[in-house]
């Protein structure tokens, strides 16, 4: 039920599509979305340690308080576009790969025919389907190495040949960069809805801890799962966080999608991970997030410091049966993005 079937910017970023979230050691329980206590801020991605400023009641005439300022410290956004000067290819197929250094490689296609592009490094190979027309966005989650990216062009029901090929030594300045930039499975600009709601949330918040939780309750609160999409879903299937948040409802990749823009938006790394979930080894999509900041417990999940952490907005928000939590060894990753 609360898997889907499996299937894969423009200028600004791609077309927008799916979601969940991941918190690395905990295995949230999944029917609660209440309230939990933070720990106190520290520095570390988007918190600043600085101290909320209140103003003391006067004992004998009854003043107003000053609200109390957030000490998230939100970082200057990270944007992904695909830059035509910088790009390489034919009239068919163009890849730019100017920034590779920070964590992604861009392409854009003009073709009639069906087109899919791999991203490989060592034995490791990632297959997306392109979306013709408009400048898409692609993550190096392998890190750094040599890259191959292949441009492959439908010839005939599901044989594919080369179109066009390029290849890359990739040094990522900063290795959590893919994982802070918008890309064809977390499509979102500055001006998303999700976003501006998310930085309303990460100007309020008191840490990075903080922030992920009223995320989290959010989502949890105003998304349910929609099972008519989940058995109708068309292979290379692509989120619109937007769209999600405006229908109040998705399916697993669309909750993992949504809590991805919202949490790199605003500075906090995040993954969109797919895989299987036992006992019933159902395809799945969920989240992962990092934080150096102290760890934290609270009814839904643990958080560690200095990891990446599992959170799964799928289950928590519809309440599945706890059988799919257990100690998070019944999460088997197959994909990141």
């Amino acid at each position: 039920m609360y898997g889907m079937k499996k299937g894969a910017k423009t200028h600004r970023i791609l077309k927008k599509a799916m979601v969940p979230i991941l918190i690395a050691g905990i295995l949230l329980s999944l029917s609660a979305c209440t309230d939990s206590a933070s720990a106190a801020p520290k520095k570390g991605f988007g918190s600043s340690g600085k101290k909320k400023t209140e103003t003391e009641a006067e004992p004998a005439a009854a003043t107003a308080q000053e609200e109390p300022q957030g000490s998230y410290e939100i970082p200057e956004f990270r944007d992904a576009e695909f830059v035509e000067e910088e790009a390489t290819g034919n009239d068919e197929a163009m890849v730019d790969t100017s920034s590779c250094d920070e964590g992604y490689v861009a392409l854009h296609c003009d073709t009639d025919s069906k087109i899919k592009f791999q991203v490989i490094k060592d034995d490791i190979t990632y297959t997306y389907s392109v979306v013709n027309g408009e400048d898409q966005i692609f993550p190096l989650q392998s890190g750094d190495g040599y890259y191959e990216f292949k441009v492959m062009e439908n010839i005939v029901d599901n044989k594919y040949a080369e179109l066009y090929k390029t290849e890359e030594e990739v040094v990522i300045e900063d290795p959590f960069d893919p994982f802070l930039r918008p890309n064809q499975y977390a499509d979102y600009t500055e001006e998303s809805t999700c976003v501006v709601k998310a930085h309303e949330f990460a100007e309020n918040a008191t840490s990075t801890q903080d922030f992920v939780k009223q995320v989290y309750d959010y989502v949890c609160k105003n998304v349910t799962y929609d099972d008519v999409k989940a058995a109708n879903v068309a292979p290379g299937y692509l989120p619109d966080p937007d769209l999600t948040l405006d229908e109040k409802k998705g399916i697993c990749f669309d909750y993992a999608c949504l809590t991805a823009c919202m949490l790199r938006s605003q500075g906090v790394p995040t993954k969109i991970i797919f895989g299987y979930v036992a006992p019933d080894d159902i395809y799945h999509a969920w989240n992962k997030f990092y934080t150096e900041e102290d760890g934290w417990t609270t009814v839904e999940f643990t958080v560690n410091p200095n990891d990446w952490n599992r959170i799964d907005l799928t289950f928590s928000a519809n309440g599945a049966d706890s059988k799919f939590i257990g100690d998070g060894t019944n999460y088997a990753e197959a994909y990141e993005y």
